[in-house]
C-alpha cells in the first residue's frame, strides 16, 4: 500500500509538472518566435495554465498524501526528501489565495510586454505604472508568506532557501574592501581592448557560438539555441533545455559570454535526474548554486588561458581579419580587462559585483516602500555615479537594460554574487581534487570539470541547501576568500 501511495504522489507531482512546463513553452515562445498580435491571448494562456498549477499544488489531495507519506519511515531517504521538500512547497503555496496567483499572472504578463515596448523607446515612464502595479503585487507576496526580519528575505527564500538580507549585507560588506582593492589595481594594467568592437557577421557568430555550446557538453539532442532581447535558460524536462542568446555585430563579446553564460545553467539542467521529473529532486538546488554553474563555466574557465589556448584556434578561423595579429595572450588580457561599464551582463568579474549591489540595494527599497517605481530611474543613475563611476546615457543602458523585474523576479539579483562566490570555491576544489585540469584544458578539453560537476552538483536536485552541497563538495560552507584569493592569481596583484 505504501509504493502505492508515494506512486500516486510521483504521478500526481507529474502532472503538475506537466502544467508547469506546459506554460515555460508557451514563455519561451513568447520571447523567440511569438508575433506581436499573440501577446494579448498568450497571456491568458499561461495565466490559467499558472492558476491550474497552482490549484493542483495547493490541493487537499494532495495535502493529506503528503501527510500520510510524512508518516511512512519505509520509505527510501530520497523518497522522504522528496516529500518533506513538496511539504514545504505545499505550505508556502497555500499562504498565496488562487485569486492573487491568477492576479499576479496578469500582471507579469502584462509588465513584461510593456518592458519590450519601454526598451525600445529607452522611456521608462512608459514602463513606470506597469512596474509599480508588479511592486505592490510583490509586497504583497511578502506579506502573504510572512518574514521575520524584512520582507524581501519572503521573496530571496524562494530563489535559495534560507538566504537573508541579514546574510547577503554581510557578505557584501566583507567583500566590498577586497573588491575596491582588486579593481584599483586591475584598472592600472593598460589593456587595449578595441579588436572586440570591430565588425562581426552575425551568422558566423552564431555558428561560433553553436561550437562553443558543444565544446562544453551542452547536448543539442537535449536542446536548442535561440535569439532572444535578454539571454536565457529555460527547461521542460531535463531532456529539453533551450538556451537563447544575444548577438551584436560591433560587438563580439556580448554572443561569447552569453553562452558561456547559459550554456553554464543548461549544463545544470541537463544533468539533473530526468528519472525525477516533476518531483524536488529533479529540481535545482537553488539559484544561488544555479548562478554558480554560469558563473563557472563563463569566467572560471571560459575566461582562462587554458579554454583558449584550445579554441582561439576557433575565433581565429570564423574572424581571420579581425584576429590576425592577436596573440592568444593579447585575446586573454582583453576578455578579462576591468573597466567599470553599463551593462551587467557584460561586465567583467571584479566590477559585476556592484551592479549586483546596486540591483540588490534598491530592490530592497522597493520591496520595504521606502522607494517606487517613479523613483527607480534616479536611484539607479545616482548609485552607477557612486559605486562605478559612469554616467548612465538613457534608460535603456540603466534601469530598463534587464528583464527580471518584468519578470517579477525580485529577490534574484543577489543569487548572481552569491553564486559567483560559489563558483571560485567550486573552481578551487576542483582544481585541488584534479591535479593538472588546466593543463588538461589546453588539449583535451573541459571533460573532467564537466563529470565532476555532474558528480557533485548536478545529481543531488534538491536534497540539499545551498550551503549543504557546498559543504559536501567543497568540505566547507560559502567563503569569499576564494575569490578574492582567485581574481588575486588572475589579474597578477
Amino acid at each position: 500500500m505504501n509504493d502505492i501511495n508515494y506512486q500516486n504522489y510521483e504521478e500526481y507531482m507529474q502532472r503538475v509538472a506537466d502544467l508547469k512546463y506546459a506554460a515555460a513553452v508557451l514563455q519561451w515562445d513568447q520571447e523567440t518566435y511569438m508575433p506581436a498580435n499573440g501577446a494579448r491571448f498568450r497571456g491568458q494562456q499561461i495565466t490559467t495554465l499558472a492558476t491550474l498549477a497552482h490549484e493542483q499544488i495547493t490541493s487537499p489531495l494532495l495535502e493529506q498524501m503528503l501527510a500520510e507519506l510524512s508518516a511512512d519511515f519505509t520509505l527510501t531517504e530520497q523518497e522522504q526528501a522528496n516529500v518533506r521538500l513538496s511539504n514545504e512547497d505545499l505550505k508556502r503555496n497555500k499562504k498565496l489565495p488562487n485569486a492573487f496567483v491568477k492576479k499576479q499572472a496578469d500582471i507579469i504578463n502584462d509588465c513584461f510586454h510593456a518592458w519590450i515596448e519601454t526598451k525600445k523607446k529607452s522611456d521608462f515612464n512608459i514602463f513606470e505604472p506597469h512596474l509599480q502595479k508588479l511592486i505592490d503585487s510583490k509586497r504583497k507576496e511578502a506579506e502573504y508568506i510572512g518574514y521575520e526580519q524584512h520582507p524581501y528575505d519572503a521573496l530571496m527564500n524562494d530563489y535559495d532557501k534560507g538566504l537573508t538580507t541579514e546574510i547577503v549585507d554581510k557578505v557584501f560588506k566583507d567583500l566590498q574592501p577586497a573588491l575596491l582593492e582588486l579593481i584599483a589595481k586591475a584598472t592600472e594594467q593598460n589593456v587595449d581592448e578595441d579588436v572586440l568592437q570591430q565588425h562581426f557577421d552575425k551568422d558566423t557568430q552564431w555558428q561560433l557560438g553553436l561550437n562553443f555550446l558543444k565544446e562544453m557538453h551542452y547536448s543539442f539532442e537535449a536542446g536548442r539555441q535561440d535569439i532572444s532581447a535578454h539571454p536565457f535558460t529555460t527547461n521542460f524536462s531535463a531532456e529539453d533545455v533551450r538556451v537563447t542568446t544575444r548577438i551584436s555585430e560591433n560587438d563580439f563579446t556580448s554572443m561569447l559570454w552569453s553562452c558561456l553564460h547559459e550554456g553554464g545553467h543548461a549544463l545544470y539542467e541537463q544533468g539533473l535526474p530526468a528519472s525525477a521529473y516533476g518531483l524536488p529532486l529533479g529540481e535545482y538546488c537553488s539559484l544561488s548554486i544555479h548562478e554558480s554553474q554560469s558563473r563557472l563555466w563563463e569566467n572560471c574557465v571560459g575566461r582562462s588561458l587554458p579554454f583558449w589556448e584550445k579554441n582561439y584556434s576557433k575565433l581565429k578561423a570564423a574572424f581571420p581579419s579581425q584576429f590576425e595579429n592577436i596573440s592568444v595572450e593579447q585575446f586573454y588580457k582583453m576578455i578579462n580587462k576591468v573597466s567599470p561599464s553599463l551593462i551587467r551582463t557584460e561586465a567583467d568579474e571584479l566590477t559585476y559585483h556592484f551592479h549586483v549591489i546596486i540591483r540588490y540595494e534598491l530592490e530592497k527599497k522597493l520591496i520595504e516602500g521606502s522607494a517606487e517605481a517613479k523613483d527607480i530611474p534616479q536611484l539607479w543613475n545616482t548609485a552607477y555615479k557612486k559605486y562605478l563611476g559612469v554616467e548612465v546615457p538613457s534608460d535603456a543602458m540603466g534601469c530598463l537594460q534587464d528583464i527580471h523585474w518584468s519578470h517579477g523576479s525580485f529577490g534574484y539579483f543577489a543569487t548572481y554574487s552569491i553564486g559567483s562566490l560559489y563558483a571560485a570555491q567550486l573552481w578551487h576544489s576542483i582544481k585541488q581534487q584534479i591535479p593538472g585540469v588546466e593543463l588538461e584544458m589546453k588539449t583535451i578539453g573541459t571533460d573532467k570539470i564537466w563529470n565532476w560537476l555532474k558528480e557533485n552538483i548536478y545529481q543531488y536536485g534538491r536534497q540539499f541547501t545551498s550551503e549543504e552541497l557546498c559543504k559536501k563538495a567543497t568540505g566547507e560552507g560559502l567563503n569569499s576568500k576564494y575569490f578574492v584569493e582567485y581574481a588575486k592569481e588572475k589579474y597578477g596583484v
